[in-house]
C-alpha cells in the first residue's frame, strides 16, 4: 500500500503577519487544495494523511467536499515543529502501508509523473526525494554582508517534495532525531543520521513552494498551464 501524507501545520512566517498561504486563492482555488488534489489524482498513491493544526479539521473536511476528493483520507493534528508533525502523520498510517510520500501542502505544482517517480526510487533504494541541480552561482558569507567564497555548485541540489521512503526506514530516521533531541526542517536530513543512502529524483518540471508574496503569480501561471 502507498500512503501519502501532507504536511498542513506550519505557520508559513515568512508569508507575512495573519497571512495562512495554505488559503490564498491561487488558479481559482487555495493552495492546500492545488496540492491535496494533485495526491488524489495519482493512480499510485491509495490513502491520504492530512496533518493540520488543531481547529482546522472542519476546514479541510469542507474542502474535501467541495472539490469532491474521492480518495481515502484522514485529518491529524500537527505538532510543535514539521518532524512532530510528520511524526504525527506516520502514527495515523495504515498498517498496511509499505511507502509513504511525504509532501509539503505549500507545494501545488507538483506532478503526478514525479510522485510515482520518487515511490519507485524509494522502492529501490529505502529514500528518495524530488530536487533539482542548482542553477545560479552560489556564494558563501559569513557575515552576511559581504561574499567569502565561491561554492563549487556542480555537487549542489535543491530537495523539494514529495520526500518519499519505505516506512521502515523513515519511522527509524525520525526516532533517531527524535532520540537525540534534533528538529529537522527535511526528511531526508534524518536518513543522514542512520546512514540511508537517499536517491535524487530530477523533478522534469517547476516544482515550487509557496513561501514568500511574490511566489504566488510564477505559481499562477504553472498552474493556468
Amino acid at each position: 500500500m502507498i500512503s501519502a501524507i501532507i504536511v498542513a501545520a506550519g505557520k508559513g512566517t515568512r508569508m507575512g503577519a495573519n497571512v495562512d498561504k495554505l488559503w490564498l486563492e491561487v488558479a481559482g482555488r487555495p493552495v492546500v487544495a492545488h496540492a491535496w488534489q494533485k495526491f488524489n489524482d495519482a493512480t499510485c498513491v491509495d490513502e491520504i494523511i492530512l496533518v493540520v493544526r488543531d481547529g482546522m479539521q472542519p476546514h479541510f473536511t469542507e474542502l474535501a467536499e467541495k472539490y469532491q476528493f474521492q480518495k481515502p483520507f484522514r485529518i491529524v493534528v500537527g505538532g510543535a515543529e514539521r518532524q512532530d508533525s510528520v511524526w504525527n502523520g506516520l502514527a495515523a498510517l495504515s498498517p498496511k502501508t509499505e511507502i509513504v510520500a511525504i509532501q509539503d501542502a505549500a507545494r501545488p505544482c507538483t506532478t503526478a509523473e514525479l510522485i510515482a517517480d520518487t515511490i519507485q526510487a524509494a522502492r529501490e533504494t529505502g529514500a528518495a526525494v524530488a530536487a533539482q541541480p542548482v542553477t545560479d552561482t552560489i556564494k558563501e558569507t559569513a557575515d552576511g554582508k559581504t561574499i567569502a567564497r565561491t561554492v563549487d555548485r556542480s555537487k549542489l541540489w535543491s530537495v523539494q517534495t514529495p520526500q518519499t521512503f519505505r516506512i521502515e526506514v523513515i519511522r527509524k530516521a525520525i526516532a533517531m532525531a527524535r532520540e537525540k533531541g534534533l528538529q529537522l526542517t527535511d526528511d531526508t536530513a534524518a536518513c543522514e543520521l542512520i546512514g540511508q543512502p537517499v536517491r535524487l529524483v530530477q523533478s522534469a518540471t517547476p516544482n515550487p513552494k509557496v513561501t514568500v508574496p511574490a511566489d504566488l503569480p510564477f505559481i499562477e501561471n504553472l498552474l493556468r498551464a
